[in-house]
């Protein structure tokens, strides 16, 4: 374990690196996403390995959704030289003759902590627009996900100059340690009462934060949709990674007209995904430690399963779990679920459903099938979420002209694409005169001015 020292001579190496300004020139830039890329092609099979041995992560699962983030690098590389570039903004004609500009200059050193749902991809992401932006960074892993911190730290050793990019694993403690000291953001991923944490460490060193966190995403289910393609898509969204996604589909509020309907389509799904036994399915993760799996085993006693409930303690299996007649103020919708249970809850009127979700803290995430066109428009605007998404779950993280972020407690800040590049950036404001035209308006002694200063300024 990394004790206060070595951590305060990593930041201070980097800040010494940063100094050279070789993080400024594009080129550089370009070149550590080319060597971070390859180094993910190269050691595909080891990550896959170590994902899974943390999480049991199908294999497609644990491609797609990990080494999948290769595609953001390749973005980066493509758009990294329009983002860099000074954006000239207008300048009103009480300064003319002037010219103004918007440069994107690196931040410095940042902190990048990841989580253990998503161990590899959620450490990756941060990093591309970290780097693209031109910083150094520090990422710290998941403890939980030990297996994947290993072979971050193993990969980004290999790669990268540990005066530019380095890894410290270990503990809260170590994260406790990082926290107390200077960096120039705070890049968060996790859960919301750990980021208030991290907020509150980095207010006493006045440090801007991102924090990436979640809360109960809902999920709407009109009458007028395709249901054997909801119920696919939610049943999807829901059990993917052992329903350990911040985005997933945390409770379903269902027409009460289509309730039994749909519930018996996600109950073929169920079968249909993972077979008449998910625990012998080697497309059903695991919950990813001992701690976790208690705390959800304990959301499910006194629930009304109507289907799943089966636990497994030694092999940290949950199977995938459908509840009914859940109470709002039940157990099961007091926190984020994070794992394979979804409550399901009716509603008669459609005003109902919006008021269940706006009587809640604002979620990361909130999920409408419809093909009503104003109830698409009435989600959009009567609510408030980090991202909404229509007839579908999850895909939306996966645009990246789309920022991903929160709002209120599931979140501050996004990232993802620009997005990445802009969290990592100081926006400078550059405003350049010229000599030629002084006009002596502004200037004491002001008596008899004001009448041709608002003349001047259109009042």
């Amino acid at each position: 374990m990394l004790t206060a020292t070595p951590v305060r001579e990593i930041i201070e190496r980097q800040r010494q690196f940063f100094a050279t300004g070789r993080t400024k020139s594009v080129d550089f830039r370009i070149e550590q996403l080319k060597k971070l890329k390859q180094a993910i092609l190269d050691h595909e099979a080891e990550i896959i390995a170590a994902v899974q041995a943390d999480l049991r992560k199908p294999h497609l699962e644990a491609y797609l959704t990990e080494i999948g983030s290769v595609s953001k690098i390749d973005y980066a590389l493509k758009q990294i030289k329009s983002w860099v570039k000074p954006q000239k903004v207008a300048t009103g004609i009480e300064q003319f003759p002037a010219s103004a500009r918007v440069y994107s200059e690196p931040l410095g050193v940042v902190l990048i902590i990841s989580p253990w749902n998503y161990p590899f991809n959620l450490a990756i992401e941060p990093l591309i627009g970290a780097i693209a932006a031109g910083n150094c960074a520090i990422v710290k892993p998941s403890e939980v996900s030990a297996n994947t911190s290993r072979v971050i730290a193993k990969l980004f050793g290999a790669v990268f100059d540990p005066g530019y990019i380095s890894v410290v694993e270990g503990d809260a403690e170590v994260s406790q340690g990082l926290l107390a000291e200077k960096f120039d953001h705070i890049f968060f991923t996790g859960g919301t009462a750990i980021g208030q944490r991290v907020m509150e460490a980095a207010a006493k060193q006045l440090t801007p934060v991102t924090l990436e966190l979640g809360g109960k995403s809902p999920c709407i289910v009109d009458p007028q949709i395709n249901l054997e393609t909801a119920a696919t898509r939610v049943t999807w969204g829901k059990f993917l990674n052992a329903g350990q996604t911040c985005i997933a589909p945390d409770y379903l509020l269902v027409d009460r007209r289509i309730q039994a309907d749909f519930v018996a389509e996600i109950q073929k799904k169920l079968h249909q995904f993972f077979g008449p036994s998910p625990q012998e399915s080697p497309d059903f993760g695991r919950i990813v430690s001992d701690k976790h799996f208690q705390r959800l085993a304990s959301l499910l006693q006194d629930a009304q399963i109507v289907t799943g409930g089966e636990l497994d303690p030694g092999d940290r299996y949950i199977a995938p779990t459908l509840v009914e007649n859940v109470a709002l103020d039940a157990p099961l919708m007091q926190e984020e679920i994070f794992g394979p249970i979804l409550p399901i809850i009716p509603y008669d009127r459609f005003d109902e459903a919006i008021a269940i979700v706006n009587q809640r803290p604002k979620p990361l995430a909130l999920y409408l099938f419809s093909n009503d066109k104003e109830k698409q428009a009435r989600i959009v605007r009567e609510t408030s979420s980090g991202g909404v998404c229509l007839n579908d779950t999850i895909m939306h993280v996966g645009v990246a002209e789309l920022p991903f972020g929160g709002v209120g407690p599931s979140g501050i800040g996004a990232y993802h694409g620009k997005a990445s590049f802009d969290t990592f950036s100081h926006r400078k404001s550059v405003l350049k005169k010229s000599f030629w035209l002084d006009l002596d308006l502004r200037y004491p002694p002001y008596a008899g001015k004001l009448k041709l200063v608002k003349k001047f300024l259109g009042q």
